[in-house]
């Protein structure tokens, strides 16, 4: 055992991506190792449980945050216009600056589960904690969009960040200390402590700015709600920051730690990014049967007074929800579609594609606020047009930023993407097709409701019963354009020859 353990101390620090050759030792003095903690600690489990059940909390919890949007009261005779100013001044601003800080720790979290991929009893309970904070966030955030003057509400939302943060911090110190919980490649450095203190800092780095926070909101409230905003972007303009500076002093980057960084190209497991995302939009697609399960089941005393005991005829008045319900639905569910279709062919999700995925699933967190609103008004009123409106807008930016992943993806497709995808091929062109669809439909169908005001409506449902047959057809569609595209290049090309043909003979004849 001592002549394995000098052998494995010989084995030279690397980061998590190294070529086969260089990983069979590193692999396997790590694994000695593991198994040897193993042996000795019979209370090692998989931690792929434990990892479900925390993407499945934080999905919820993100999502529900919505709720105290949505339960706003809106008086059918006041102006929606003056309605939302209010609402995007307050909840809705800070709607979608909680829900990307509880995602900011979801990836923290995930790169965390990166480092440790085995658990023991004391990380699981550990663990728990910290998914027991995480669920109260919603509170905080109802009392900060309630009394966003209040330094109460954002005191409670940083204390509960705080020390979310350093029950993670606690975790890698934990981790480090076991190291046969740790992954093989770090498992088996000599240079463990460089690690630990790396992944330290940058897990303490958000701790640090919500206490900031904190103390702003003694002073001055809007200034604490902008070092909120500044956590979700602090890693990248940390990493452009040292970028510059790299470049104006003529230095190259160097990370002794390459996995565990703020830059965008750092892989994020796309196995948890699927998972959270699949537990937005099931919760969105939930969320949407509330209302109707609420307000729209009449009363016994009403049915048998006003409708003479027909219950069906009770419920013809609630038709227009049903129909805003279904179309609500179908939508949630396309866009699934697309994502899950986009996710099918990346091989590498990046930190990038993570902050892309989490801002459009923050826009489709707005959908049962957009569902409300397109039933929530009188039919033909000017309230229910800019309704309607809205829908359109919330659709728009969810699929936008759905086709910003997948031009990050092409940015470097040949590592991120499925040969199959690449660039110039059928496939290609069809998920470019997949990928345009909700924008363009959603864009075309605002700029209508518009130029066509008094039909506002009918084309909002129109467009939410095509889009499902033009999903099914798109693929002969795409089909039938690329086979023109591919005829009209066929007949320009022997112009372009003739043309070519007759510059050169130009060419040559001036030069003799």
């Amino acid at each position: 055992e001592e002549e394995e353990e000098e052998e494995v101390m010989e084995v030279e620090a690397s980061p998590l991506v190294r070529s086969a050759t260089a990983d069979e030792p590193l692999q396997s003095g790590g694994s000695r190792r593991r198994e040897r903690g193993h042996s000795a600690h019979g209370g090692l489990q998989s931690s792929h449980r434990l990892l479900a059940y925390s993407d499945a909390l934080i999905s919820i919890v993100a999502t529900v945050m919505i709720l105290p949007v949505c339960h706003t009261k809106i008086r059918t005779d006041q102006e929606l216009e003056e309605s939302l100013q209010q609402l995007l001044a307050t909840k809705i601003a800070v709607y979608i600056m909680t829900f990307l800080i509880v995602t900011v720790a979801w990836a923290s979290h995930i790169r965390l589960f990166q480092v440790i991929e085995q658990i023991d009893d004391v990380l699981a309970l550990l663990n728990l904690a910290c998914m027991m904070l995480i669920t109260f966030l919603p509170y905080t955030f109802s009392l900060m969009a309630s009394f966003p003057d209040d330094k109460l509400g954002i005191l409670s939302f940083c204390v509960c960040a705080i020390i979310i943060g350093l029950i993670q911090a606690i975790i890698v110190i934990y981790g480090f200390h076991q190291p046969y919980l740790l992954n093989a490649h770090i498992c088996a450095s000599n240079d463990r402590t460089s690690y630990k203190y790396q992944i330290l800092k940058v897990t303490l780095q958000a701790p640090g700015m919500f206490l900031i926070a904190a103390i702003m909101s003694f002073i001055y409230c809007p200034v604490a709600y902008a070092v909120l905003a500044l956590v979700i972007f602090l890693p990248y303009i940390t990493q452009g920051t040292q970028w510059c500076g790299n470049k104006i002093k003529g230095q190259k980057e160097i990370q002794r730690v390459s996995f565990y960084t703020f830059h965008p190209n750092e892989p994020l497991s796309k196995e948890r990014i699927e998972a959270f995302s699949d537990g937005v939009f099931a919760i969105v697609a939930t969320l949407l049967i509330l209302d109707i399960c609420e307000d729209n089941v009449p009363e016994p005393k009403e049915v048998a007074v006003k409708f003479h005991g027909k219950l069906f005829e009770a419920l013809i008045e609630y038709g227009p929800e049903f129909l805003a319900y279904f179309g609500s639905f179908v939508t949630v569910g396309l866009l699934w579609f697309v994502h899950h279709s986009l996710f099918l062919y990346i091989t590498k999700s990046t930190r990038l594609m993570g902050l892309l995925n989490t801002v459009s699933l923050a826009f489709i967190g707005g959908l049962p606020l957009a569902f409300q609103l397109t039933h929530e008004f009188a039919a033909k009123s000017h309230n229910e047009i800019e309704a309607i409106q809205i829908s359109c807008v919330i659709i728009f930016l969810a699929s936008l930023f759905q086709f910003a992943i997948w031009v990050a993806a092409l940015h470097n497709e040949k590592e991120n993407l499925h040969h199959h995808i690449h660039y110039g091929g059928k496939e290609h062109a069809f998920m470019f097709a997949k990928l345009s669809l909700y924008p363009s439909v959603a864009f075309i169908t605002f700029c209508l409701t518009y130029i066509l005001s008094r039909f506002s409506t009918e084309i909002f449902h129109l467009m939410q019963i095509i889009v499902p047959f033009a999903f099914v057809l798109l693929r002969i569609i795409v089909r039938i354009a690329l086979v023109i595209l591919t005829w009209l290049f066929s007949r320009l090309k022997p112009r372009t020859s003739v043309l070519n043909e007759e510059e050169e003979s130009v060419i040559s004849g001036n030069e003799t």
